[in-house]
């Protein structure tokens, strides 16, 4: 190694192929795109050998480049979870910090308590990621990721944020118009309200219990965003099925009717919100939003 830069400029070239270009790499890092191909330049003539086969349409690597990746890839991220985890020992509340959930819960919830954390701490910075994709706080550098329902056996560790129940909803105007349905026979009669695609966690086949496919016959309206299911049934489009952490809200301010079909037997098993983590020892960045977002859900949660 004769650059003493080498690990600036390793970390370099590990964004970049994580992003797939130069450019995103540089939005990463907030300098132009000139400058992250310099450190690239700068890294291959330091080890003698090409790593990135450049073209206008893409970035691939060599054998070399690949092999690099993948040991400097796992030196990195163990260099910076030593750096969060020797860190954790200041009470400092500063940082950014990254988290991951879906976009509903995060402009409901998490966004609340981001701008309270803001006046507290103004050291913090926050990148949030609004996704339904199942994010990994490994794979993905992430400080914390907000998961619904049943949780695999994993390393990573997890604090649980409240209970997960779906509810059955319509207006007062659309039941006055079709009647409330009473049991699953009924219920195939009247117009469903469902999910689009994603990780939504619902089925109308835990309702109606039949194939999801059987069920899509008596849908009028898919979505792939929660508010907007839950405003199509405040407007009286249909019946939907979704989280109570969706609607409860809605049912509190009677804007929504809960349809309490069958005792809600798809509630029996237990499921739950969590926030997860990779560290054993989280930061004070992580320790203060882990708390300050249980607080704001409470328990039991607001919109139950």
């Amino acid at each position: 190694m004769k650059d003493p830069r080498f690990a600036e400029h390793l970390a370099v070239y590990v964004d970049v192929v994580r992003a797939g270009s130069f450019s995103a790499a540089s939005r990463r890092r907030a300098v132009t795109p000139s400058a992250v191909v310099r450190q690239i330049d700068a890294l291959e003539q330091d080890l003698g050998v090409p790593l990135l086969v450049r073209s206008t349409r893409a970035l691939s690597l060599t054998d070399a480049g690949r092999h690099l990746f993948d040991r400097a890839q796992r030196l990195l991220d163990d260099l910076a979870d030593t750096h969060a985890e020797v860190a954790a020992f200041d009470s400092a509340v500063s940082g950014t910090l990254r988290i991951a959930c879906f976009p509903t819960f995060g402009k409901r919830y998490v966004i609340p308590v981001l701008a309270s954390l803001a006046q507290q701490h103004p050291s913090l910075h926050v990148e949030l990621d609004l996704t339904e994709r199942l994010a990994d706080p490994v794979a993905e550098r992430l400080d914390l990721v907000v998961r619904m329902g049943d949780l695999a056996d994993s390393s990573l560790i997890a604090t649980k944020l409240a209970p997960l129940d779906r509810v059955l909803v319509a207006s007062r105007v659309y039941v006055e118009q079709y009647g409330e349905p009473k049991d699953e026979e009924a219920l195939r009669h009247h117009r469903l309200l469902d999910k689009l695609h994603g990780n939504d966690l619902l089925g109308w086949s835990d309702v109606l219990g039949c194939p999801a496919g059987e069920a899509c016959k008596q849908v009028s309206f898919r979505s792939d965003d929660f508010e907007a299911l839950n405003s199509a049934a405040i407007s009286g489009m249909g019946v939907a099925f979704l989280p109570s952490w969706v609607s409860g809200a809605s049912i509190q301010a009677g804007d929504l009717l809960r349809l309490k079909l069958d005792g809600e037997r798809w509630n029996e098993r237990s499921s739950g919100i969590y926030l997860l983590r990779a560290l054993q020892v989280p930061p004070a960045k992580v320790r203060a939003f882990t708390e300050a977002l249980r607080a704001h859900i409470g328990t039991p949660p607001r919109w139950s």
